[in-house]
């Protein structure tokens, strides 16, 4: 059998893993609409290109620069706790990205696979328990630290060289950290373009074949190939 022992696998999990970013947008929507049109239709936009970034920046940004009044800590922590709320428990029902599950199934245990989500750690965490996903994992890391930070962390501790990692991720938050610490990058279409020179996938189900590609001179082929 194959070694894939030092490669290393980053993915984002909104729109990557589980088909949850449509859920999150209309939390945006709910709790951006009262301040009419205009500002939600630049809370969406905003939200729509930096998918990957923390909420609680978006939120930050969005109430300065679009509403014109700058939240509290207290009040921030309070939009965070209420977008939790709205979003919770329909983001653990959500459905998975097609193949993503058969990836994490086969891939257990050969190789370090990580979760690196702009989600608040700790909703991270429960949402992934929740669905019964976290055996599949290594690490599951959220926010407020950066993913680049993330990844520097991880690629030291599992001592893996970032030339044999890769992130899987569907926002330019994803191909930039990747571009930050040295990984390779595929993505998974979602709403935003990707760079001309990102390799994207409709969805999971041809990563296995795109990584074995990639990794084909040092891993050699995956179980069944």
């Amino acid at each position: 059998m194959n070694d894939f022992s030092s490669i290393g696998c980053f993915f984002d999990c909104d729109g990557v893993l589980i088909d949850s970013v449509g859920v999150k947008t209309e939390a945006f929507r709910t709790l951006f609409e009262p301040y009419g049109e205009k500002v939600l239709a630049q809370v969406l936009e905003l939200n729509r290109l930096h998918g990957g970034i923390s909420r609680v920046d978006k939120m930050e940004y969005s109430h300065a620069h679009f509403v014109g009044k700058p939240l509290s800590a207290s009040e921030l922590k309070d939009w965070g706790n209420r977008y939790s709320q709205l979003v919770f428990e329909q983001v653990v029902a959500v459905p998975w990205i097609k193949g993503a599950q058969e990836f994490l199934e086969e891939m257990q245990g050969r190789c370090p696979i990580f979760v690196i989500s702009g989600t608040p750690d700790q909703e991270l965490k429960q949402v992934i328990k929740a669905r019964d996903m976290d055996h599949y994992f290594s690490e599951i890391l959220g926010s407020p630290t950066r993913k680049p930070e993330h990844i520097r962390n991880l690629l030291a501790q599992y001592q893996l060289s970032p030339s044999s990692g890769v992130f899987i991720g569907d926002a330019l938050t994803d191909y930039n950290a990747a571009r930050e610490t040295g990984l390779h990058f595929f993505g998974i279409q979602g709403d935003v373009v990707l760079p001309e020179d990102a390799t994207v996938l409709p969805d999971c189900s041809g990563l296995k074949e795109a990584i074995n590609t990639l990794f084909s001179d040092q891993i050699g082929k995956f179980p069944g190939h």
